[in-house]
């Protein structure tokens, strides 16, 4: 590789094999060394969940070479991400892209999502850091309409970096290409699931629950990733991990706490 070529973490929440993470190294190989730590088997909705009750595998299922490495790994995205930085990787990566997910990752999703949650962690381990996600759960979906996209955005953050704390948290419509009609910055919209659990027997007679139910949108702004998906641009939410409700310190802080 060339001298000063970006060394890049590509992870995700889908598995190793997903074709989203198959697009996201093809792109990533254009733009610098690529190390893949990925799960070796589907971790979708797992948050910021860590192992630490059981054991922790790691399986190299490539060979060494100039532009990519990868590994396959028994736990969470989050894990996946610890393991690279603290055992595979010989430096900090310049960069760390998550996905490319096989269905959304807007507004509340944000909080569960596996995708997000490993990005999340490289933003933790102060390395600038991407979510990918395509508004599309088909295992088929076509992610050659966003590659350019993907590979603009990366450029954009390889050139001039992130503000510290801050991790992108990148959606896509699911639209052909010449479709898509721009790049949007955006807040998180304000929505959640309607949840309910259908709940159903085994035929030995035991309860057990479904979690079912559906997204509602309760945001009518016109800057948030939720219309900005919906009237076809690709939204793209700063977020970050310092929870502080800073708005609110104020009125807390005229409280009688200590009367």
């Amino acid at each position: 590789m060339k001298k000063n070529t970006p060394l890049i973490l590509v992870t995700n929440d889908d598995g190793v094999q997903a074709p989203g993470i198959r697009a996201l190294i093809a792109v990533m190989s254009e733009i610098g060394e690529v190390v893949v730590v990925a799960p070796d088997k589907p971790q979708s909705a797992m948050g910021h969940a860590i192992t630490i009750n059981s054991t922790l595998y790691l399986n190299k299922i490539s060979k060494d070479n100039d532009i990519i490495t990868e590994y396959s790994c028994s736990g969470t995205p989050v894990d996946c991400v610890k393991l690279a930085v603290n055992e595979i990787l010989k430096r900090k990566p310049d960069l760390c892209v998550s996905g490319i997910n096989h269905g959304s990752n807007s507004s509340i999703n944000v909080i569960y999502s596996g995708t997000m949650s490993a990005a999340v962690e490289a933003g933790i381990e102060g390395i600038p850091a991407i979510g990918f996600s395509l508004s599309d759960y088909d295992w088929n979906a076509d992610f050659e309409t966003i590659k350019s996209f993907v590979r603009k955005i990366t450029l954009e953050v390889v050139e001039k970096g992130l503000p510290e704390g801050v991790i992108l948290n990148v959606n896509f419509p699911k639209l052909k290409k010449e479709n898509i009609k721009g790049i949007k910055v955006c807040r998180q919209a304000k929505a959640m699931w309607m949840e309910k659990f259908d709940k159903r027997k085994t035929p030995q007679g035991k309860d057990y629950y479904w979690l079912a139910g559906e997204f509602v949108n309760q945001d009518k702004g016109e800057d948030t990733d939720e219309w900005a998906l919906d009237n076809g641009y690709i939204s793209v939410v700063p977020v970050q991990f310092d929870l502080t409700a800073y708005h609110s310190m104020q009125q807390l802080n005229n409280w009688k706490w200590n009367e």
